[in-house]
């Protein structure tokens, strides 16, 4: 594949402090792109260069990049992330991921240990599958039944799926957002992207953590059930975890001074 430059293959942004000494990195999850982070982000711009990126295939990524057969598993994201590191020459950073992004962290993490002092893993899940003794929260059945839908139905299941991830009915406006965002995404794409998050299975990577890990997880959600959090707080070490006062699958929008709040004694104490 083709050498892009990583600034402008994942639609890089720096904001914030440019003089701070330390630097926050944000990395969304599905359906969304860097935006998501606005809110959350304002809590910390004055003390933090903050960095944003678009996971390629998402937001404002070079489209060209994204090539169906590179991006079946999150190792490719957490390459990108790791080039997108070393084009900004950075180390010992803060990274904030959610769900896919958080993943994707912690496997950049791992591979190269040197570019994150701390890992902030919101809604985060190692393995989506039920297996054995593991609860992931999903059958492959369930699955299948996700992928036809996508297939034979997309607009009505973005349409159903929305809501669902999103939770809160008391703010519509959210699961609107989330509707569109994702129904922007090429439907052969959403495919590609939900099976390489879905058929995922990095139990063994988090428990080579070496990282001072925070897990923020809502309730309610549809994605993450309790077990699969209880799980992470187990075999991550020294993992500390902290039950926000919101709900869904994507608190960050639903409720972002709660996640700053969750956020900024573990920022503070690097």
């Amino acid at each position: 594949m083709k050498r892009l430059d990583p600034l402008a293959k994942n639609n890089v942004h720096i904001a914030g402090n440019w003089q701070a000494p330390r630097t926050i990195v944000f990395l969304h999850g599905f359906g969304t792109e860097q935006s998501a982070w606005s809110a959350v982000a304002q809590h910390f711009e004055e003390d933090y260069r903050l960095v944003f990126l678009d996971n390629v295939g998402a937001g404002g990524s070079l489209p060209e990049a994204f090539v169906q057969s590179h991006y079946l598993d999150l190792h490719a994201y957490a390459d990108d992330l790791l080039d997108v590191c070393e084009a900004l020459e950075l180390h010992d950073a803060i990274f904030v991921g959610h769900s896919l992004g958080a993943m994707t962290g912690v496997l950049a993490s791992n591979k190269q240990p040197t570019r994150f002092s701390r890992l902030a893993l919101i809604c985060a899940s190692p393995h989506y599958l039920n297996c054995d003794q593991y609860q992931g929260g999903f059958t492959q059945d369930d699955l299948n039944q996700v992928y036809s839908a996508i297939d034979d139905e997309f607009d009505e299941w973005a349409t159903a799926f929305a809501p669902l991830m999103m939770g809160n009915p008391d703010q519509p406006q959210l699961a609107r957002y989330f509707m569109d965002a994702i129904r922007a995404i090429p439907q052969d794409r959403v495919m590609t992207v939900l099976c390489s998050i879905f058929q995922s299975d990095h139990r063994q990577d988090i428990e080579r953590i070496e990282k001072p890990a925070l897990l923020l997880q809502s309730r309610d959600d549809i994605a993450v059930p309790p077990e699969v959090t209880e799980y992470l707080h187990r075999h991550i070490p020294g993992s500390r975890l902290v039950m926000l006062d919101a709900t869904g699958h994507l608190p960050h929008l639903s409720a972002p001074a709660e996640v700053a709040k969750a956020l900024r004694p573990f920022v503070e104490s690097s």
